[in-house]
């Protein structure tokens, strides 16, 4: 009976794996190798991944300094409007992107309140990388946040009240105590948002068109030019996605 319920689990563990890894392997065989060397001598495709892994990662460590520290006081402690906080770290993920897109661009563009705020010291979201930079942090942070706010709702509260009678005061005991014990899901939570800034087009393609994150640049080769134009770009994107998630994944399993 044992046997018979596993090897019904691995059946359907393998339909989905299929279906998941199939498109890839596909877009690679139809696409070949050549591809992938053109896209990697192409200087403004590389420049675009470069671009979009970096700023995906600027904001990742943005929500890890400012996010971290919200989603262990929504773990811990319950306080007037907190379903509300809650329903606006999750609103990302709920809304279409290109939505998202327009809100944005709507706070950040140069009539907007946040706009016109950052303008003053000549900083400017419409198409630079600080709109690229908003972008990928509102869209991305709820899975670095919920991770991390799971992750504390798992360690037992008394040992923090241990560690306090002990001396230590409470911003020690996080950072010694609470933060290592919940860092394997930080990790993954934060890896999740990096792969997924990576991958958003809806709210940068209406925020930042320009300078082109490899996600924009895939969709204007493909609707300039053809499939064949963008084949190349989303090969050498996926191949570096995968490299770094397999990467990460076995890091942090050490």
């Amino acid at each position: 009976m044992v046997k018979d319920f596993r090897s019904i689990f691995a059946l359907l563990g393998v339909i989905v794996v299929i279906f998941l890894l199939f498109p890839v392997i596909d877009l690679f065989k139809i696409s070949g190798l050549s591809a992938l060397k053109d896209a990697i001598s192409d200087k403004t495709v590389v420049n675009s991944v470069i671009l979009t892994i970096k700023i995906s990662f600027f904001s990742t460590v943005f929500i890890l300094l400012f996010g971290v520290p919200l989603a262990y006081l929504l773990a811990r402690y319950n306080f007037f409007l907190k379903p509300v906080v809650e329903g606006i770290v999750d609103l990302p993920t709920m809304i279409p992107h290109i939505a998202a897109g327009i809100a944005l661009l709507v706070v950040f563009g140069s009539k907007g309140l946040l706009g016109k705020f950052f303008y003053t010291f000549s900083i400017k979201f419409l198409d630079t990388q600080w709109g690229i930079f908003a972008a990928m942090s509102f869209v991305s942070a709820p899975y670095l946040i919920n991770a991390a706010k799971e992750s504390f709702k798992k360690i037992d509260p008394r040992l923090e009240y241990v560690s306090e009678t002990l001396g230590i005061t409470p911003f020690e005991t996080f950072l010694k105590i609470t933060l290592p014990l919940a860092k394997k899901d930080i990790i993954n939570g934060a890896l999740m948002m990096w792969g997924r800034g990576i991958g958003e087009f809806g709210a940068v393609v209406v925020l930042a068109y320009y300078p082109m994150t490899t996600p924009v640049l895939i969709y204007d080769r493909f609707t300039s030019y053809g499939l064949k134009y963008a084949m190349g770009a989303a090969v050498l994107l996926i191949t570096i996605s995968l490299l770094i998630f397999v990467s990460v994944r076995f890091l942090s399993r050490k």
